[in-house]
């Protein structure tokens, strides 16, 4: 069937839901696609189901932190029961998402889109043509061309594990195997981490990297860093072995059995599916190419926002979620809006967190003498000694010139919350003279702001 709309939006997560239905309410004639359940990647099988699983780790972290301080028995995971309750959370959230859509005048379809013409996308037995079109359609775990790739586990697997195994293994060191890696460690498996490079979470700064890896390892987390995964092969159901070459100056083979191998070797744009020759759409390795208002630059009449597009921002909801508003406002009034990179706040649910924003060190270094870096081991400040975090470290980027913070990373159980006071800070370009007179409830993790400061 036939039918012809103002707006096609392919995709229901952050990136995508909320244009669709700010153009009905303009009275757009607008349909929505997407290929799996509604609602996106973060919601349902991303970072909040991933945060449930994090919190029951965080309670095991720290009574285990206190024995011996006033605490005395140790809790267990039950992983079935944690499943359960992650699903709570997941559960109701596709209808939901799409009973708020139709209830905005938006219609819905099911299925994978694909475009056949630069205005016509198919899905399933429906053609709709579209004025404008905005993918939305997120990334997906990039290929890694290895022996028995089929045997690999995404995150949605791990998410949804009915039993954890024993053994588990994580394929490359970023977000995903270290958050996973610090919640099944915690619920009582093995696990070991296959890394390509020399250390893991390359984004991050990596003295507080180096920190959390000790860490990591004090918890029974193995890395084999600087090795290359050459084969995954089936040993009967659900047991696997890895074969890895450690590269080193003389090459050691490895060889791990385990119950899981697990992806988390970085993503990439979801778009193979799409047929984007079709219409005429360019992409590259980031994603599709979009201009500075996220408009396609081969085919206007087609947007791109969140993991899918080629921009400056992180893979991150917030970004996804900005990119959205600014799609919106460039579609009602069109090409009003450029999305605003300045400060995007990165966080990964280790215990303890790691968190970082704006300017890293070694760039900071290179802007001259008036750059201030005040690096600080905070794990004997009240904040933390009191519940017994050993771990913990705090990097400041100030410029003694214009007074202003240029950067932050933490290291710490309070690093979510902090990091974000460091965003505002650097988004509103914040004297810090005049940062300082905010005066903080006491004792809290805010309270130690004056010396995070110190010029």
């Amino acid at each position: 069937m036939k039918k012809q709309y103002d707006l096609i939006v392919i995709g229901t997560g952050s990136a995508g839901a909320g244009v669709a239905t700010a153009c009905s309410k303009e009275d757009w004639k607008v349909a929505i696609i997407d290929s799996r359940a509604y609602g996106g990647t973060c919601a349902l099988r991303g970072c909040d189901p991933k945060k449930v699983l994090v919190g029951a780790a965080e309670i095991i972290d720290c009574n285990e932190r206190m024995q011996g301080k006033g605490i005395q028995e140790q809790p267990t995971i039950n992983w079935a029961d944690l499943i359960a309750f992650k699903e709570t959370f997941v559960e109701d959230i596709p209808p939901a998402h799409e009973k708020k859509l139709q209830e905005a005048g938006v219609d819905t379809f099911h299925g994978f889109a694909s475009f056949v013409s630069e205005d016509t996308v198919q899905v399933g037995d429906d053609q709709l043509t579209g004025k404008h079109i905005l993918i939305a359609t997120g990334a997906k775990p990039a290929p890694l061309s290895i022996e028995g790739e089929q045997y690999l586990a995404n995150s949605d697997d791990f998410l949804n594990l009915e039993q954890l195994p024993s053994t588990i293994v994580f394929v490359g060191g970023g977000y995903i195997s270290m958050e996973f890696a610090h919640i099944a460690v915690r619920a009582g498996a093995e696990v070991h981490i296959v890394h390509h490079g020399d250390q893991p979470l390359s984004k991050f700064d990596p003295d507080l990297v180096d920190e959390l890896v000790e860490r990591s390892r004090e918890l029974g987390i193995q890395f084999h860093l600087n090795t290359e995964i050459e084969s995954i092969t089936q040993l009967a159901d659900h047991q696997y072995k890895v074969k890895a070459t450690q590269n080193s100056d003389q090459q050691q083979s490895i060889e791990i059995e385990c119950g899981l191998v697990v992806h988390g070797a970085g993503r990439v744009a979801n778009i193979d599916q799409l047929q984007l020759d079709q219409a005429n759409i360019v992409s590259e390795k980031q994603g599709i190419t979009v201009n500075e208002y996220l408009q396609s630059t081969s085919n206007p009449r087609v947007y791109a926002a969140g993991d899918v597009a080629a921009t400056k921002g992180l893979p991150l909801t917030p970004i996804a979620s900005m990119e959205s508003q600014a799609v919106r406002q460039n579609l009602l009034q069109h090409n009003v809006q450029i999305p605003d990179y300045k400060v995007m706040p990165s966080i990964v649910f280790t215990i303890p967190k790691l968190a970082s924003v704006g300017m890293t060190a070694e760039e900071a270094q290179k802007l001259g003498d008036h750059i201030k870096i005040n690096d600080m081991d905070t794990s004997s400040w009240y904040t933390y000694k009191r519940t017994n975090e050993k771990h913990t470290r705090i990097k400041v980027i100030i410029d003694t010139k214009a007074k202003k913070v240029l950067g932050a990373h933490i290291l710490s159980g309070e690093a979510d919350d902090l990091i974000n006071h460091f965003a505002t800070a650097i988004q509103f370009d914040l004297n810090i003279d005049e940062w300082k007179k905010t005066i903080y409830g006491y004792p809290t993790a805010m309270s130690d702001l004056s010396y995070f400061l110190e010029e």
